[in-house]
């Protein structure tokens, strides 16, 4: 409970990243923190077969303990992609294995305190909102086509509203 006060009494909020939608922790500078004040251990758990990762035969997870004076929190995440979406297990790289053990890591180190409330509410459904016509109009200054920006919309999940198809197309 002490590592817990310790660790979730860490400022995180200048070093949290935005990657799409998603917030982000940098794994460099969560495990330099944390042995600030502890001395953490990780722990990749292998597969059967001696793999970095597990596998269901249509996607993959990894798995990673992070050990705190002897209290070890395991985290169990899904090889994503950047929209955090599954890989299937015929596309993976090792590339992708590496960002999942850092992103899981990160995540263990959230159970014993560090930078927890980042991922508060992670696990209920999220509701997609139209992105503002003023994003959209950057989109299109940075070379997007208005294509684009409706695929773009479409695949976060938003509904693309008659009124936003006529802004849209206004721009």
């Amino acid at each position: 409970m002490e590592t817990f006060k310790k660790l979730s009494a860490i400022d995180v909020k200048s070093k949290i990243e935005q990657k799409g939608r998603f917030n982000y922790l940098s794994w460099a500078w969560a495990w330099a923190e944390a042995c600030k004040v502890c001395t953490p251990t990780r722990k990749v758990y292998k597969s059967d077969k001696g793999w970095n990762y597990h596998s269901d035969g249509l996607t993959a997870w990894v798995e990673v303990g992070v050990t705190i004076e002897g209290v070890e929190h395991i985290d169990m995440l899904p090889v994503m992609n950047n929209n955090n979406k599954a890989i299937p297990t015929a596309n993976i790289n090792a590339m992708d294995v590496n960002k999942a053990i850092q992103r899981s890591t990160v995540k263990a180190l959230a159970l014993h305190g560090l930078g927890i409330h980042i991922y508060a509410g992670e696990d209920l459904p999220v509701t997609p909102t139209t992105p503002k016509i003023e994003e959209v109009k950057g989109w299109i200054a940075n070379g997007k086509t208005k294509d684009e920006c409706i695929k773009h919309i479409s695949s976060l999940g938003c509904e693309l509203t008659e009124e936003y198809k006529q802004q849209l197309g206004a721009v």
